[in-house]
């Protein structure tokens, strides 16, 4: 059955709504105008709820002091895409992570294999960072009906043996709230992660004479800072904190949160400040781009990821239902993403560090 023959009953889903005034099929859409019930606090919001067990994508639009309902039929079906690659994917990143994490302890797996088990702290702790944060999304998603794919890790031969992971979203977000609860829940899933790993592995971590000699030093977050000073207290003149891999694999967490809590785009940060300000959002991720680029001076990395925001776009597309208002909850868990993005951000993640 199509929507050509539920059209009635989508008429009837749409009617506990609103007050339709003109139907329309053309072969293709369902186009339904009328207004909504001025008793109902959140008719856009009902509106979805009413129409989501027919299972037809629809796209509202105002109409004076109206609303047109248009309403299709997803041709295309959707398939589970295979797993097999995700799989191989997840595979590879593990043990690019577990060669990362053998060569930071001074081991050599492309030489003596056995060395491979040096890398485990720090390769498991970043997999379960990565892997909860992009779970996080994945299951918001399927609970508010959005088509997603599982996660994709990305190995990568450097000193952190991957760039991350992603997954991919294959139908449009309804509407403001949806696109806020999948917004945090990456990043506030990964920093459940991240925050317990950097409490561990600072007490398993070193405070050392310092050295000059020639390497990279890692920049420091007010969460780091904070949590230095609480578990092994002040560091005396002279001295330096060695994160231990665990530490590391949670610093680099935290830093992965904040970038992906920048509002540009369809990070995570653009999906949390379209949801809370709109289409203000625009203005605030031209002043953040404007902010990346400036940071460049200090840290060139910056330049690559402004690079890269402007490739995939700083503006931030408008869900479906771009009228529904956030209700108290989700307006605090905006604030919630806020606060650990200031925690987490770094002006300067790494330097390099001369004799």
């Amino acid at each position: 059955m199509g929507l050509k023959e539920d059209i009635l009953r989508v008429q009837e889903a749409a009617s506990e709504v609103m007050e339709i005034q003109e139907a329309a099929w053309d072969g293709k859409t369902l186009r339904l105008v009328g207004r909504f019930s001025p008793l109902l606090p959140f008719p856009a919001y009902t509106l979805r709820e009413a129409l989501a067990p027919l299972g037809y994508p629809y796209h509202l639009q105002p109409d004076g002091e109206g609303m047109i309902v248009r309403v299709w039929e997803d041709k295309k079906g959707w398939r589970k895409p295979p797993w097999l690659l995700n799989l191989f994917l997840f595979l590879a990143t593990l043990l690019s992570t577990l060669c990362a994490g053998s060569l930071q302890e001074g081991g050599n797996p492309f030489r003596h294999f056995h060395h491979l088990h040096r890398g485990i702290p720090f390769s498991f702790t970043l997999m379960a960072i990565l892997g909860i944060h992009e779970l996080g999304h994945y299951f918001v998603s399927r609970r508010r009906n959005i088509r997603v794919t599982l996660p994709y890790f990305i190995p990568a031969p450097s000193i952190l043996g991957t760039f991350g992971a992603f997954i991919k979203m294959k139908s449009p977000v309804p509407d403001k709230r949806t696109l806020l609860d999948i917004g945090v829940a990456g990043p506030l899933a990964g920093f459940a992660v991240a925050l317990p790993a950097l409490i561990v592995g600072l007490g398993l971590s070193r405070i050392v004479p310092s050295v000059k000699v020639e390497g990279i030093a890692l920049g420091s977050s007010l969460l780091l800072h904070l949590l230095s000073y609480l578990v092994m207290g002040p560091i005396p003149p002279h001295y330096e904190l060695i994160l231990h891999p665990i530490a590391f694999a949670g610093w680099i967490g935290t830093l992965v949160t904040a970038l992906n809590l920048l509002p540009l785009g369809q990070l995570d940060g653009g999906h949390v400040a379209y949801a809370l300000l709109g289409k203000k959002q625009h203005w605030v991720a031209r002043l953040v781009f404007l902010a990346i680029i400036l940071l460049g001076f200090k840290w060139q990395g910056w330049l690559l990821w402004a690079l890269l925001s402007l490739l995939m776009g700083i503006r931030h597309p408008a869900p479906l239902d771009d009228w529904t208002p956030l209700d108290v909850r989700r307006k605090a868990l905006g604030l919630l993403a806020l606060l650990v993005f200031v925690l987490c951000f770094i002006p300067a993640p790494f330097q390099i560090r001369m004799p």
